[in-house]
């Protein structure tokens, strides 16, 4: 199954585009009036939205939609959209990707106020091993065993990355009230144990998959996408992880608003909440987040972003690219 996983892989990352909804195009734009949405998202959730899109398109404020969709690093595609890449709606990995877009006009301020505040789904971070766990990963200081490889994306393309940093990071530090012990931790990970960065989740999903490395650091997403593909691979929450949250947001430079906040609207309603619970992604909605319980255990402990201070404070703390421990650390780690 791995060559089909893979194949699904090369349509979901580098920019790649779609164009989806409303049954053949031409005939969806000559119902629809021609709306076609720009869908640019980080790597991974083009399988979330290969359900939601034709459900949406189902729905009156739907009907006959069409959509583009460019899936890549969160950060890379971020940057893409800061530089003009037209674009109607945003599914970035982290909030940072966002915010880059209000500082430049491009999005509101009030993007992240409504009551899920801007995130309809989102996922945890999981390790993910060959099938069986031949050498019996489970936590995080098994990461730090004699030889053992690890891989996991770039924090600087990929908003994976970071989560998939925080997590060790918080249980260390706890809650980050002892950075230099969550610290300590990342630079044996990093300088001992991590030995490629691909520039995105997916990537690092496929570099796996191709046999590189003892265990993935992933979304538990993702994890359920190449398990549910056949792949020999098989995922471990830890008893202490990490909080997922993807952040969605519509453009004020769109051109087509109203249906940009209609499909925005539509991502959390109990459809489509379903829907994202079906790809494997935690939904925020109470209720459809109870009927998937048997997928989504939940952790000993969950820290979040605003256990650490909130992305402000991390970001520039951690991952700033000139000042940031992370980036710091990085740096001596490739020399």
């Amino acid at each position: 199954m791995t060559a089909t996983l893979l194949a699904a892989v090369a349509a979901g990352c580098g920019g790649a585009s779609d164009e989806v909804g409303g049954g053949s195009n031409e005939a969806a734009a000559r119902e629809g009036g021609g709306v076609k949405l720009s869908l640019v998202a980080y790597a991974v959730p083009k399988v979330g939205f290969d359900l939601v899109i034709p459900a949406f398109n189902e729905t009156p404020e739907g009907k006959g939609v069409t959509f583009s969709q460019s899936y890549g690093a969160s950060g890379d595609q971020s940057r893409k959209v800061e530089s003009g890449l037209p674009t109607d709606i945003v599914n970035f990995s982290v909030e940072p990707d966002v915010t880059r877009l209000v500082k430049s006009g491009q999005v509101d301020e009030t993007w992240n106020q409504g009551e899920h505040k801007g995130i309809p789904f989102g996922s945890v971070v999981t390790i993910v091993t060959r099938k069986g766990n031949p050498k019996g990963i489970k936590t995080w200081d098994d990461l730090l065993e004699p030889g053992i490889e690890v891989v996991t994306p770039n924090p600087f393309s990929s908003g994976s990355a970071k989560w998939n940093l925080l997590a060790p990071y918080a249980e260390k530090s706890r809650g980050g009230q002892d950075p230099k012990a969550g610290l300590a931790y990342l630079e044996k990970l990093i300088g001992e144990h991590i030995k490629v960065q691909p520039k995105s989740g997916r990537e690092a999903t496929e570099t796996f998959l191709q046999g590189t490395g003892d265990v993935l650091l992933s979304y538990e997403n993702e994890a359920l996408f190449a398990e549910r593909n056949g792949e020999d691979v098989e995922h471990t929450n830890p008893p202490v992880t990490f909080k997922i949250e993807n952040p969605v947001a519509v453009l004020n430079t769109s051109k087509h608003k109203e249906q940009a906040q209609a499909f925005v609207d539509f991502l959390y309603t109990k459809e489509g909440q379903t829907k994202w619970a079906e790809a494997g992604f935690r939904p925020v909605d109470e209720a459809v987040a109870q009927q998937f319980a048997s997928d989504f255990p939940a952790p000993e402990k969950l820290w979040t972003i605003d256990d650490l201070g909130g992305w402000g404070k991390v970001n520039d703390e951690l991952f700033d690219p000139e000042k940031g421990s992370v980036a710091k650390i990085y740096d001596e780690a490739t020399g």
